[in-house]
């Protein structure tokens, strides 16, 4: 069994006994590797963000939370690679990180034979020709957004004027330049959009900040008409 299959494998192992832990040994014994090899799997998951944990004691071992995995679904390996191709264009924006993890997470809860062919016809799958590697998303940002808390920016425009800004996050705007950051703006008491690439730091305050409606009109960024995201 190699890696990954044993990696999916693990998982399957945990879910089924869930909330109850199964120890390195034991797991290390059922697929005939190390107690060593089991701690490095587990650590691979763990960073991937499944949700795996250690209970201590001499009865504990590693628990899977069920409540936030997903249920064995029936995706096809052809499906799950397009999701990784479609993924590949994430790189840049606030979303990378997430998608990765998210891809993770619905390979593990793919059946076993699925994610085995998923995996071996991505091996198959190349392209030419790398983009440009984008700097990664501060996650405290993208953090700060999802839980509606006030960041407190260093921001320098197109003219190469740096400010300090406290800003009440509204979401993102993507578009052909790049990807932009939305919200209302104490310092110029309005909403502005925040080119990603020219925040040169970040914190995140403990302010919750109050829901604002936005309207299209009030988004000025280059690029064309506005489209908002749908999930259907």
């Amino acid at each position: 069994m190699n890696r990954t299959d044993r990696m999916y494998a693990i998982v399957e192992e945990l879910r089924a006994i869930a909330p109850r832990p199964r120890s390195a040994a034991w797991l290390a014994g059922r697929f005939e590797v190390s107690t060593r090899t089991v701690e490095r799997d587990i650590s691979a998951l763990q960073q991937s963000g499944v949700p795996v944990w250690a209970e201590p004691g001499r009865t504990g071992g590693y628990c899977l939370d069920a409540a936030m995995t997903l249920p064995p679904v029936n995706f096809s390996p052809d499906e799950a690679v397009a999701l990784a191709v479609a993924l590949r264009g994430l790189s840049g924006t606030p979303f990378h990180q997430a998608g990765n993890t998210a891809l993770r997470k619905l390979l593990v809860a793919m059946r076993e034979t699925d994610a085995h062919d998923a995996t071996e016809l991505a091996a198959r799958i190349h392209f030419v020709g790398a983009r440009p590697e984008a700097p990664p998303i501060p996650a405290v940002l993208t953090q700060a957004v999802t839980a509606r808390h006030v960041l407190r920016l260093r921001y320098t425009d197109r003219m190469g004027t740096s400010t300090v800004r406290d800003v009440e996050p509204l979401g993102y705007v993507g578009s052909t330049t790049g990807w932009y950051l939305l919200g209302w703006c104490r310092l110029r008491v309005g909403i502005r959009a925040f080119k990603l690439d020219r925040i040169d730091r970040v914190t995140a305050t403990a302010e919750r900040a109050p829901r604002r409606t936005v309207r299209p009109d009030e988004i000025q960024v280059p690029d064309g008409d506005l489209l908002t995201l749908t999930l259907l």
